[in-house]
């Protein structure tokens, strides 16, 4: 195993986004992402799917956001519009503004917007291998991120994707380089991913199911490593998951989605102490628990919405044991429930109740047993 990265390659590293356009600056505050009604809609023969529903969030310098929810919330949709990776046509995002250190990244050229993936923002995609292209090298992979946004020759760009292979903890990286995407292991290939994803030093990373198909422990490997990363380059980081345990060992907020809108938003020891959502207290039940053993695990009963056709008032109200005639006339709107906690629930007082009263994992109810 190689050791890790030294403190000359971490001040390189910091020198290199020092480099970058003094006009991408975060506030006073460290704020670098604000995403404000996003909206983004699939234009198919069908209809229009409407895949994200005005969503809001924030992304401060260091921090960690983890985005949950069930396949087809939105997650991985709203990560694409972040980055400008959406196909456009069918997709379009009708309203809403996406900005990055206080400059709207859906009212740049694209031009301009190519500019900003790779060096101020990235992406670990979630499957590795058909991510990485299979006729090219790894390192050679890696060393194109420095040769198109660095202008550096091919012997200096293979010099740095070694030493970012080493930094991501692949054994005999220098050996290594010229090897293919599938004469690595499912751990390997995400450590490259992870390894090109950072090359340019991002302020913003976006993981999107960066553990997937892993066994459990390669996947505490990877999140170690992330974290690692993260603290060394002050990096905020997005996790997208529906994984809760992995969520509670590394982020510092949630936001929880369903059917393209976030239904709660908290820091993440106070949801899941005392979610302020049915949906989020459904999820958290979810959650196999080793004094259950034998028993029938916990769902949430029914389907996700189709996305062509939303239910009126609130998304989750078809799937809701609290859901009361309210819920299926009035969407609610997010409110501020506690200091930095936000829900979209009409009955988000009785939600919060009964999980201070049975614990965040006590119900039994609703659900499919």
């Amino acid at each position: 195993m190689t050791s890790t990265p030294t403190k000359g390659a971490s001040r390189a590293s910091h020198a290199t986004r020092g480099e970058q356009d003094e006009e991408f600056r975060p506030g006073p505050d460290g704020l670098l992402l604000d995403v404000a009604d996003l909206h983004v809609e699939f234009h198919t023969r069908d209809g229009v799917a409407h895949a994200i529903n005005g969503v809001n969030l924030q992304l401060h310098e260091g921090e960690t956001l983890a985005l949950l929810g069930e396949s087809g919330s939105g997650k991985s949709v709203t990560a694409q519009a972040i980055m400008g990776i959406l196909d456009m046509p069918p997709a379009k995002i009708p309203r809403g503004r996406i900005s990055y250190c206080g400059r709207d990244l859906l009212a740049m050229p694209e031009k301009q917007r190519r500019h900003i993936r790779g060096p101020h923002i990235s992406m670990i995609f979630q499957d590795a291998l058909s991510s990485l292209n299979p006729v090219f090298p790894v390192g050679w992979q890696i060393a194109e991120m420095f040769r198109v946004h660095r202008g550096m020759n091919r012997s200096d760009a293979y010099d740095e994707a070694v030493r970012l292979m080493e930094q991501v903890r692949i054994p005999a990286a220098r050996e290594r380089v010229k090897a293919f995407p599938h004469q690595f292991s499912g751990g390997m290939r995400q450590r490259i991913m992870i390894a090109m994803s950072i090359a340019l030093d991002p302020a913003v990373l976006i993981a999107d199911e960066p553990t997937t198909a892993l066994d459990v422990t390669v996947q505490a490997q990877i999140m170690n490593l992330l974290q690692e990363l993260q603290a060394e380059r002050s990096m905020g980081l997005i996790l997208i998951t529906h994984d809760l345990g992995v969520v509670a060992d590394v982020a510092d907020r949630i936001a929880v989605m369903y059917a393209g809108r976030i239904m709660e938003t908290a820091p993440v020891l106070d949801l899941y102490r005392q979610p302020a959502h049915a949906y989020t207290r459904g999820l958290i039940d979810s959650i196999p628990r080793l004094d259950q053993k034998g028993q029938e695990l916990y769902a949430i009963g029914g389907l996700p919405p189709n996305l062509m056709n939303i239910p009126a008032g609130c998304e989750f109200n078809p799937r809701c044991r609290f859901a009361q005639d309210v819920c299926r006339r009035e969407r609610p709107q997010l409110e501020e429930v506690a200091p930095g906690r936000l829900t979209a629930c009409h009955f988000w007082r009785e939600v919060m109740a009964e999980a201070e009263t049975t614990g965040a994992s006590g119900s039994d109810e609703g659900g499919v047993r």
